[in-house]
């Protein structure tokens, strides 16, 4: 006999397919190996108790403070443990609840309803401007092609192309001055038609700039400011873009000035849920979310936001996580840019590993190998 413990990353269905399992069968075993866990913050003590109640009676467990069965704090923060087929049950209990359990039900809902097994893709970065923080990530238009079809050969899903630097402290430019800085590399993409070869993505949040190349077949809006332009909105739909609506605190000038927030979590959460309903309502059809590591964030912020990705998951949107050689790195382990390739894989793979799907990156060739063997075991 032998016996191998199963990672909670394993693909059940494909595991129990193999074995023989009738398809039936799969389905409720698939919902019982899956399983939650949600940190529950100001929960009404009274709603506590009753959802302390609701969880054990379908085989689910609330762990609350010592006093809440007998009400001495009158809100208190728990952690419900839960299956996929558990926290499907108990959120149907409550929706009948009182204290604000049927609004916690519909929040468990989205979380059940969400696409949360999504296409690794690789993002990579090509930077138009003099002042991008990573000196190998710059070109000038003539090297467009050679840089380009390098990637491409290396392995990138997605070119991310901006004529902007956006890292701490960077001073803005005007669009006019943007264009000019992307007008040839613009060019060159439309001239050789490599938009068919892989997808292009603009890193800015210039309407006309974003014009031009959405003109030249880029067919994506990568937004540090989180769509806050109308006309962005309003680009997107008219070219059926997909926006990446990015968080940030302030501005790259600003950003990294002791940032602060009374809940990080609801703050952000808030922040694209309103973003996301804006996007919708101009006709915006194809949305991801990108936290923004590093923008307007200290490296607890930055821990915080990696170790809990799946929070986001609420939106039913794909996650990117772009934390390719930044501070945090050197924060954590000194060490200057050039030799921060280790620590970016490691954020990179971790946040795959926490729910991200898209992974933004300088270094494509060793990223492509990085998220392939990833993929291989976890395929298993």
């Amino acid at each position: 006999m032998e016996v191998v413990k199963l990672s909670h990353t394993t693909d059940l269905k494909e595991c129990l397919a193999k074995l023989g399992v009738d398809s039936g069968g799969i389905s409720i075993l698939t919902s019982k190996g899956e399983s939650h866990r949600f940190l529950i913050r100001n929960l009404h003590v009274g709603a506590a108790n009753i959802l302390k109640q609701d969880a054990l009676s379908v085989g689910a467990d609330l762990g609350v403070p010592r006093g809440t069965v007998v009400a001495q704090e009158k809100y208190v923060d728990c952690v419900l443990f839960a299956t996929q087929r558990e926290l499907e049950k108990l959120a149907k209990k409550e929706l009948a609840q009182p204290f604000g359990l049927k609004e916690l039900a519909q929040t468990f809902t989205k979380y059940l309803k969400a696409d949360t097994k999504r296409d690794i893709l690789l993002m990579g970065v090509l930077n138009a401007n003099d002042d991008s923080f990573f000196s190998k990530s710059r070109f000038v238009a003539k090297d467009a092609c050679r840089r380009i079809e390098t990637m491409i050969e290396d392995g990138a899903d997605i070119i991310d192309i901006g004529g902007v630097s956006s890292r701490p402290n960077s001073e803005a430019v005007s669009a006019k001055e943007e264009l000019s800085r992307l007008k040839d590399i613009c060019d060159t993409i439309r001239e050789h038609a490599y938009y068919e070869q892989v997808k292009f993505s603009l890193d800015s949040y210039a309407p006309s700039v974003i014009s031009y190349a959405l003109e030249s077949g880029f067919r994506i809006v990568n937004d540090i400011t989180g769509l806050a332009d109308d006309a962005v909105c309003k680009l997107c739909a008219t070219y059926d873009a997909q926006a990446i609506i990015m968080h940030m605190q302030g501005t790259p000038k600003t950003m990294q000035e002791k940032p602060h927030y009374e809940d990080l979590f609801a703050e952000i959460n808030s922040f694209f849920t309103q973003r996301i309903q804006k996007a919708e309502s101009f006709g915006v059809k194809d949305i991801v979310l990108d936290v923004g590591i590093g923008f307007g964030k200290s490296l607890d912020h930055n821990l915080e936001l990696l170790q809990h990705l799946e929070t986001f998951h609420i939106h039913n949107k794909a996650l990117l996580v772009g934390a390719s050689r930044k501070s945090m790195i050197d924060a954590i382990r000194p060490a200057v840019i050039e030799e921060r390739l280790g620590g970016t894989l490691a954020i990179h793979l971790e946040s795959l590993h926490r729910g991200a799907s898209i992974i933004r990156a300088h270094d494509v060739k060793e990223h492509k190998q990085a998220l392939e063997v990833y993929k291989a075991i976890n395929s298993k």
